[in-house]
């Protein structure tokens, strides 16, 4: 069996057992058993690699500029609280349902059909929307790279030749059309060293952002950091930067849809999850309060922050490190990324809720018709839709994926009591509602400079309600039996358990 990605997946049955989807008269492979070849290493490597991208290189200087300010670290936290919290209910339910398929087979399991499908639609927004976002920004940055030669070659015909030709207008970017081009015809190509190479570039992304952060912060004024919060953007600035921020931080639970691969995954996945969680944080704050004290909020660029910045500060030679580090890592999370969007459609199509043709398996395991048709679709998002147009619409999908994910740890662990079948279901309807409203209503204090203390009282009443619904899911719906125990391999294996459950 090949040892790339590109292996068959597989999934696990609800008692635990492996199933083998690969009985189909448009599949070859005769061996049930996945070849499990991903380290913990591996993981953590796909995780970053997925993750660490536009957060960083693009998101931090934008949202510091626009929404935020130099508060655009605290930004980043709330997200990275919001995104540790799911985070870590990926790591329990990765853990007991090591399969492709992510939220979509956590949503079946625990919510059938109908929630599965949503959840599907939620990360194929994510899967093949950021890919095509950082296809997107990476042609974008090439373009402001090579405007950065302006002044020297300006009157060279090959100069104008090259500008007309990566930058042509109309929303074209012809540059995002060859990076995801390219990464599509890697993985139909299925080589055995994508695993070598995405640990190799995921290192050197670290690598960068640390240099990045470490540059910035020695950089820094005190003076550039106040008004810490400025006038115009306010508390509801630095709320909408966190919205804003979360794009940032999708991408880890990637390492939950590759489980299938993973050594020793009950053990393994969990931690590669809170690993990178934990990397993926610390290199975001660090590299925004960097950012945010090394130039004043006013002057940072959106599009090139950290590129634009240090040449502000006169470190030309730092600047170029960036801007070159930053074309060079950027096409490992568009290949990282978009890896998973034709595993997904594999596992919706075995479940018809896609057509036989995204299960088709060729005779070296790749699925070449489902990351085809997955990869063109990527490919013309990128080439044709701006990133200012990807975001937030990435952003508010991925949420609803991460929310129906945490409501499948507490049906794993909950159940209604026996006199009140549907009590459970209804709690958590309750819980979710109020949630939405409560932060609307607390947007809305932050937001508005005079709220009227009816604003304040209703946001004050919603919030308490939710953390009252909350308790009551904790006091009034039994556990069930033995929730820690999951029938993987090792029979004594233990699944790794989400803290502060109801």
């Amino acid at each position: 069996m090949q040892s790339g990605y590109g292996a068959v997946p597989v999934s696990v049955s609800g008692n635990g057992g492996v199933e083998d989807h690969s009985v189909n008269a448009c599949q070859t492979q005769t061996n049930n058993e996945l070849h499990r070849h991903l380290s913990l290493f591996d993981l953590v490597c796909v995780g970053v690699g997925a993750t660490v991208g536009s957060g960083v290189f693009v998101l931090i200087g934008l949202i510091s500029h626009t929404q935020a300010g130099p508060a655009v670290s605290v930004s980043w936290l709330v997200a990275g609280v919001a995104a540790c919290a799911s985070g870590l209910c990926y790591a329990e339910l990765g853990g007991r349902f090591p399969s492709v398929g992510s939220s979509y087979v956590y949503a079946k399991e625990t919510m059938g059909e109908c929630a599965a499908v949503v959840a599907g639609a939620c990360l194929t927004l994510e899967y093949t929307g950021s890919a095509s976002a950082v296809a997107r920004s990476w042609g974008d940055k090439v373009v402001s790279f090579a405007q950065t030669w302006e002044d020297e070659a300006v009157e060279s015909a090959w100069y104008r030749f090259m500008m007309v030709m990566i930058d042509p207008g109309f929303g074209i970017n012809p540059c995002a059309f060859l990076i995801s081009t390219g990464s599509v015809l890697l993985l139909l190509d299925g080589v055995k060293e994508s695993k070598s190479a995405t640990n190799f570039f995921s290192t050197v992304n670290v690598s960068l952002v640390f240099f990045m952060a470490t540059m910035s912060l020695i950089l820094a004024k005190s003076e550039n950091m106040s008004p810490f919060i400025p006038p115009e953007f306010g508390a509801g600035g630095v709320i909408r930067g966190a919205t804003s921020s979360f794009f940032g931080y999708i991408g880890f639970d990637e390492i939950c849809c590759i489980s299938g691969e993973a050594i020793d995954p009950t053990r393994n996945v969990p931690r590669a999850i809170i690993i990178t969680l934990i990397v993926v944080t610390s290199l975001y704050c660090a590299s925004s309060i960097g950012l945010a004290g090394m130039v004043p909020y006013e002057d940072i660029s959106g599009t090139s922050g950290f590129p634009d910045g240090f040449r502000y500060r006169g470190y030309n030679w730092a600047a170029d490190i960036t801007a070159f580090g930053e074309l060079a890592v950027l096409p490992i999370v568009v290949l990282v990324t978009i890896m998973a969007q034709p595993r997904l459609n594999y596992t919706m199509a075995l479940d018809g809720v896609l057509p036989e043709v995204f299960a088709k398996v060729d005779d070296d395991g790749n699925l070449r018709s489902g990351t085809k048709i997955a990869g063109a679709i990527m490919v013309i998002i990128a080439t044709v839709v701006p990133f200012a147009y990807l975001d937030d619409l990435i952003s508010s999908g991925i949420l609803i994926a991460f929310t129906m994910t945490d409501t499948s740890v507490i049906l794993v662990r909950k159940t209604s009591p026996p006199d009140k079948p549907f009590m459970l279901e209804m709690l958590l309807a309750i819980f979710h509602i109020l949630s939405l409203l409560s932060g609307f209503l607390l947007r809305s204090c932050l937001s508005i400079g005079a709220t009227g203390n009816a604003i304040r009282a209703l946001t004050l009443l919603s919030s308490t309600c939710t953390v009252l619904i909350g308790n009551r899911i904790r006091t009034h719906c039994p556990s069930k039996s033995s929730p820690m125990q999951w029938h993987s391999n090792e029979p004594n294996s233990v699944v790794f358990l989400t803290p502060f459950v109801p």
